[in-house]
């Protein structure tokens, strides 16, 4: 996306709703060189908090999964962010095929060299559906088992804590007062309002809950907002119960 469309899709939330002085604005953004150069654009145009997608920081990991960066990309983007922004994070897997306990305890170290205040760990899951699904079906992909990924866990939040980036969630992890505004008003079960292709909000209004879906292919949303001035796909209803479940589950991912 490019950087005049950020700004624009920022001033016309601020038509519609009262923004706060201090509004957390994020932004996920690929570390590619061609990205990265962006970057100065997106904090003019109002982003002020941005998310790196870096995954590894080893060249031949980034490789088998798909990325399109290198690691020195994703280390020149992190320093860019921590120029450009007061808060930033990034991202990585760990789990992933071949990955030993030596190799991740190394990567993790040089992570946390890099780290400002926020820092996202996941687990590598396997989607079916994918590319990536259908390697590791076949065989082709040797993932560490159930007891390693388990020792990898354990030992990825015992070095975050000791670092000061202990976990509020599943996999994030961040210093006091750090911790990302958006996501927890998805686990606190807080209203949200998803707008573009395939988005999910819940809103609430006279004491009701509604659960919102957008059109999720691109082509067929725009169609539709052009033709009938939204995308929505689906408006439902939300029963005691379901509030309760759905409250339950989010809430369950953080401390």
């Amino acid at each position: 996306m490019d950087p005049v469309t950020v700004e624009a899709v920022i001033n016309r939330v601020a038509d519609y709703w009262t923004v706060a002085n201090d509004a957390e604005i994020t932004l996920e953004a690929n570390p590619t060189s061609v990205e990265a150069e962006r970057l100065a654009d997106f904090r003019i145009a109002g982003v002020n908090r941005v998310s790196l997608g870096i995954q590894a920081l080893d060249d031949r990991a980034l490789l088998q999964l798909g990325r399109h960066h290198s690691a020195r990309e994703a280390t020149d983007a992190i320093e860019l962010a921590d120029r450009l922004f007061e808060r930033f994070s990034f991202d990585l897997i760990y789990a992933r095929p071949g990955q030993t306990a030596v190799a991740w305890r190394a990567e993790l170290a040089r992570a946390l060299q890099l780290a400002g205040n926020h820092i996202s760990v996941y687990q590598l899951t396997m989607e079916a559906g994918t590319a990536f699904h259908a390697r590791w079906r076949r065989g082709e992909l040797n993932t560490p088992d159930e007891p390693t990924t388990a020792a990898l866990f354990e030992e990825t939040q015992s070095a975050l804590e000791a670092a000061g980036l202990p976990a509020y969630e599943i996999s994030n992890h961040a210093r006091a007062g750090e911790k990302c505004r958006h996501n927890l008003t998805y686990w606190r079960y807080r209203d949200y309002a998803g707008i573009g292709p395939g988005a999910h909000g819940r809103l609430t209004s006279a004491g009701d809950k509604r659960a919102y879906r957008r059109i999720r292919g691109p082509e067929a949303w725009l169609y539709a907002v052009e033709m009938h001035g939204h995308g929505m796909m689906e408006s439902q209803l939300l029963s005691h119960i379901e509030r309760l479940e759905e409250m339950l589950i989010m809430g369950l991912r953080l401390t």
